[in-house]
Order: structure tokens, then sequence, then C-alpha cells
């Protein structure tokens, strides 16, 4: 992904050194959060998660590294951000889906290790049909480190509260390529934004060509709404966002993506 491209409160802290960038890992008690980290899930239950490195549709094609749990986690502020969100939202009848949020530094090494084999292309066709794998590291869709890993930064969508999931994509599914129209390419259930998420393509841009004027204008409805409460867009990924006043502006975390103690 670009460098940015769904229980609680705890303490203590170490160095860690990784990709040749000073961490700051705050590893918790009781197997538990960071402090300031929370889970989506326990302060906005009704917010849809569909975390995409958790599993294989992604453009990888498997699991990622430190993607151990089905969650979305974020910095406090960014998560109280979200569910603001989501309640300017839901007089409409819409909703959020989360497809990642807190991105392990683990996390971004794989994705650099993915892209410097260029035998491994079996989610070309879906993610990156136009490109050239030897080129995603110029063209910015990977980088050596991630604004994700500092916790303000989500990769998200607007989708109907009253529309299910009802087609989540199966490993050995057919792939379909992410610029199609929304009846032709894979359908998760959300408003047109014009190509699928994580669609390595400039048709994912704010402001390209070729995007219907719904997908437009759709666009523009998540950046109105994710702006208004304090997140910037990222302008190749009409998906991405980041908390202008992130509270770990320069700090690059290394815990796992796990799910709550019980």
């Amino acid at each position: 992904m670009p460098l940015s491209h769904n229980r609680w409160d705890h303490r203590a802290k170490l160095m860690f050194s990784a990709l040749g960038i000073q961490l700051l890992a705050l590893p918790a008690l009781a197997a538990d959060l960071p402090e300031g980290f929370v889970r989506l899930s326990a302060i906005a239950s009704g917010i849809e998660q569909d975390i995409r490195y958790f599993g294989s549709h992604n453009f990888v094609g498997r699991p990622i590294d430190g993607y151990d749990a089905h969650e979305c986690i974020l910095t406090r502020e960014a998560g109280a951000a979200l569910l603001a969100v989501a309640n300017d939202l839901e007089p409409e009848g819409l909703g959020l889906r989360l497809y990642d949020c807190y991105r392990p530094v683990r996390a971004v090494a794989d994705f650099a290790a993915w892209a410097n084999d260029m035998d491994a292309l079996a989610m070309q066709a879906e993610f990156y049909p136009r490109i050239d794998k030897a080129d995603l590291f110029d063209l910015g869709y990977i980088a050596n480190r991630s604004g994700h890993s500092r916790g303000s930064t989500v990769d998200l969508a607007i989708r109907p509260l009253d529309q299910a999931y009802s087609n989540p994509w199966k490993k050995g599914d057919e792939l379909a390529d992410c610029t199609l129209p929304e009846t032709a390419r894979f359908a998760d259930g959300i408003l047109d934004f014009g190509t699928g998420y994580d669609c390595f393509d400039v048709k994912a841009h704010h402001g390209a060509a070729g995007v219907t004027p719904t997908a437009a204008a759709n666009r523009e409805k998540l950046a109105t709404v994710m702006e208004r409460h304090g997140f910037k867009r990222y302008a190749e990924e009409w998906w991405h966002y980041t908390l202008v006043d992130e509270p770990f502006p320069d700090t690059y975390f290394e815990f796992p993506v796990t799910a709550a103690t019980p």
C-alpha cells in the first residue's frame, strides 16, 4: 500500500527497530492493547468490519503477517471520530464498512517482501490488472512504511444500512477487474465508488477521469463527512483517510492485530 494506501487502556514501553525505522512499541498488559488504542468493536459495534488482510481477499491473496484477528484497532481519537462519522450517516440510512485500520510494521514488511517476488501474481487480475508488478514501489502502491502503523489511518467505504453483505468472497472465486462497472466487479454491498477497494489504478484516485457522476458524488460524500470529523483524504485512494491531529504522528507501532481477551 502507498505510504499513507471493523479491552483497551494499558501500559509499558520498549524500543524497537525494523526496516531502518526507529519504532516505539507499547506492549500491553494482560495480552491486550497498548495505551491509547481501542478496538472499534468495543466503542462502535454497529460499524461493519471487513478486515481484508486477515483473510485472502486482498492483493496478496493470503492472510498478512500480524493480522491475528478480524479486528479494527485504532487510536482512541480516531475511533471516536469514526463513531461521529457513522452517527452523521445513520439518519440517511447509511453506515460505514472498515477494510483496514491499524497495521503492524511486520505487515508492511510482508507487503514489501511480496512486492519483490515477481512470481506472486495470484490476485493481479482483480487488484492491479494494468500495472506491472515491478512498478508497484515506483508508483507508490507499496512502500517500506505506512501511516496505518501509527494507528490513526483507516480504509473504508459507505454502505446502505439495509443492504446485507450477501456475497462474501471465497478463495478460488473468479477474479474480476477492480475497475469494471459496479455490476461487473466484485460486489460487497457498498455504494458505487468507481472501483473496488485496494484497486491499484489511476481510476481509484480522487478526481480521476472515467468515473461515473454517481461514483464521483459518493467519493465526495465520503470525503465531506470524514473531513467534517477531522480526517484528511489521500489523493491516490478514495478509501484512505488519516486523522489530521493523530496522537502518534512519528511513531510506527509493532504489535499484532488481536481479538479482545475474554
